[in-house]
């Protein structure tokens, strides 16, 4: 397991060669006539910055994805190969942001680079065969077949480092959450096969839902199906995304996907059934207003 790691020895131990070693420590404050003191008085009202841990494929084998991750525009804080080795790359310091997130948002926050931190796993993402399933309009999601699955060192290596960041940061369950969990209408990744379920039981890691609660929503006999805008609101309520619309049009559809993605992913379909509704029921039962966002 990861120690007692410090983001300086992160940044040392688990650095590409090509980007050296690094601190993540923040720089004193000084000025040139007078002694900043940080120590005399501090403050009460403060919290870690970091909230958040986002969770990638990269679409792409080992040798591109270190080219892409590492002199273009995007980025991210670590980069977990497809190879059997003993390494994590630390590709950017944890104090400094990474170019991972893009456009979109959860729980409340909607530019996540300034407060999360990301790691991107060497992964094809969807199988060849399948990449343009979506392209004739007979599906507009693709099914759990059609993606690729994570190699077992992969796993362990993401588990492990994941453990660390969120004892570091005091990370709630519910923000350590993919791709497509910020940015449902253009990201899937990590996709259907990421094992959420797994991290869960087997590391500790994550949010999932107690079965004894979505058993007990769907075997409710209720007089009133929930309407859209209250599906919707739960949604909110867990931290995701979503438009007022009263119907479930394709934006709303894509953050079903997504959540069936994370939560149900053998049977990620973008529709509203009483199984995903249970679940995410349970999810609020569970998680909901736990953010300490502040």
């Amino acid at each position: 397991m990861i120690k007692s790691i410090t983001p300086l020895a992160v940044a040392c131990c688990l650095s590409l060669p090509l980007i050296g070693c690094v601190t993540t420590t923040s720089p004193v404050a000084t000025t040139e006539n007078y002694i900043v003191d940080s120590k005399t008085y501090q403050a009460t009202g403060k919290s870690q910055r970091i909230k958040t841990i986002v969770l990638h494929y990269t679409v792409s084998d080992n040798e591109r994805s270190i080219k892409t991750l590492t002199t273009g525009n995007v980025s991210a804080h670590y980069l977990v190969l497809d190879k059997d080795d003993d390494k994590i790359y630390n590709l950017v310091p944890e104090s400094e942001r990474a170019w991972h997130a893009g456009d979109g948002g959860f729980s409340g926050r909607t530019i996540l680079n300034d407060t999360s931190i990301g790691i991107e796993i060497v992964n094809a993402g969807i199988k060849p065969e399948y990449r343009d399933a979506l392209k004739n309009g007979d599906m507009d999601y693709h099914p759990y077949e059609h993606y690729v699955a994570f190699d077992e060192l992969q796993i362990k290596k993401v588990a492990e480092l994941v453990q660390d960041i969120a004892r570091r940061y005091d990370i709630s369950p519910k923000n350590i959450i993919g791709h497509s969990d910020m940015a449902p209408s253009r990201k899937i990744d990590p996709g259907a096969k990421f094992p959420w379920e797994r991290l869960y039981f087997d590391y500790g890691i994550g949010a999932w839902y107690d079965e004894a609660d979505k058993q007990e929503i769907m075997n409710r006999r209720t007089l009133v199906a929930p309407s859209v805008q209250e599906i919707k609101q739960a949604f909110r309520k867990y931290g995701y995304q979503i438009n007022n619309s009263d119907e479930w049009d394709k934006p709303s559809r894509d953050v079903i996907y997504a959540f069936q993605l994370h939560f149900r992913p053998q049977q990620p379909t973008g529709n509203m059934d009483s199984e995903t509704y249970a679940i995410l029921q349970a999810l609020n039962m569970k998680y909901a207003g736990r953010d300490d966002f502040y």
